[in-house]
């Protein structure tokens, strides 16, 4: 378990102070897949570093497996660091060396013999599909294929602890799904917990368990996926998660509201029998639906008549109905 307590974080810069990370409280559970998301300059990627303590912070604490990482003395403290890995959107791979050197490289470092590291190393190329790559090097690679490399040699320690830091960014939408199924396979077929930190919610809505939201250096909100994807409590999330193009929503109709399927009524046919219920008509806006856990979840904006009286009906209609509802501004 990774526990993070009142985590700060402030680099000194040329103009004064930067905050980068205040007050951080998170809890990060055995054998999950936990999301961390924000936009650029949020402090996830700082937020990640501090968990394997690549960045010292300034306050706080990372307990890791009942263990405060900041209080321990350097060679217990690396000792530590062999349980947590960590792939990153660059790759990171040395081009001077062929895959399977790559993936021994830690091992090497770790002081195994050089017919283990090899056995080890060609075991973690099958399982990430590249064992007919073994002798090639990195410039011979596609971006997906790097990736997995990188991955296959992040797990040559049997770490118990994965950092993914934007290792999806660099990545075609189709390269993007195989990794991501790759590092769900590993999570369940290895046990290993892996922390993705990413800006893409597609990213999350796929791979992630639990997600956290953070926004200008601090948590603005945590829970399960299909909590916060269907009722998201904060702007930055909603920003995230709800349509970026709102000039779509832009028009000279009635009011706007948006209804939530929390995944109980979203294959119900909700807006067929609440406009024969009310006969009023509602205008379709926006409508989008995923699929999580085999539970369907999704948003759509409707917009209501003009006449005040029918919109009133609808609103009604809602109130006491059990689809989640809120009138936009």
């Amino acid at each position: 378990m990774i526990e993070l307590k009142k985590l700060s974080k402030t680099f000194e810069s040329a103009s004064g102070p930067v905050e980068a990370l205040r007050d951080i409280d998170l809890t990060i559970n055995d054998g999950e897949i936990f999301g961390i998301i924000g936009l650029s300059g949020a402090g996830k990627s700082t937020l990640v570093r501090c968990i394997n303590l690549l960045e010292r912070p300034s306050a706080g604490q990372v307990i890791i497996d009942g263990r405060d990482m900041t209080a321990l003395p350097r060679a217990e403290l690396l000792k530590m660091r062999r349980s947590i890995s960590m792939i990153f959107q660059g790759f990171n791979l040395l081009e001077q060396r062929n895959v399977l050197k790559n993936v021994c490289f830690p091992l090497e470092i770790s002081g195994v013999k050089k017919q283990e590291a090899e056995k080890r190393a060609g075991d973690l190329l099958k399982l990430v599909g590249l064992e007919d790559k073994a002798d090639k090097f990195p410039a011979q690679l596609s971006g997906g294929q790097k990736q997995r490399v990188a991955i296959a040699r992040a797990l040559a320690t049997n770490p118990k602890y994965l950092l993914c830091d934007e290792a999806t960014s660099a990545l075609d939408p189709n390269t993007t799904r195989s990794i991501l199924e790759l590092l769900r396979t590993i999570n369940q077929t290895m046990g290993v917990t892996i922390i993705v930190i990413t800006h893409e919610m597609k990213v999350i809505d796929q791979i992630c368990d639990r997600v956290a939201v953070i926004d200008n250096s601090r948590i603005a909100e945590e829970g399960r996926v299909s909590e916060v994807f269907t009722n998201p409590q904060s702007d930055i999330a909603r920003d995230l998660i709800l349509p970026q193009d709102r000039a779509a929503l832009d028009t000279a109709g009635g009011r706007q509201v948006r209804l939530t399927f929390d995944g109980l009524y979203s294959q119900a046919p909700i807006i067929s029998q609440m406009v024969l219920d009310c006969q009023a008509p509602v205008n379709i806006l926006f409508a989008d639906t995923k699929e999580y856990e085999g539970v369907i979840y999704g948003h759509m904006i409707i917009e209501l008549p003009t006449d005040e009286r029918q919109a009133d009906k609808i609103i009604a209609w809602l109130s006491n109905s059990q689809v989640g509802w809120k009138e936009e501004k």
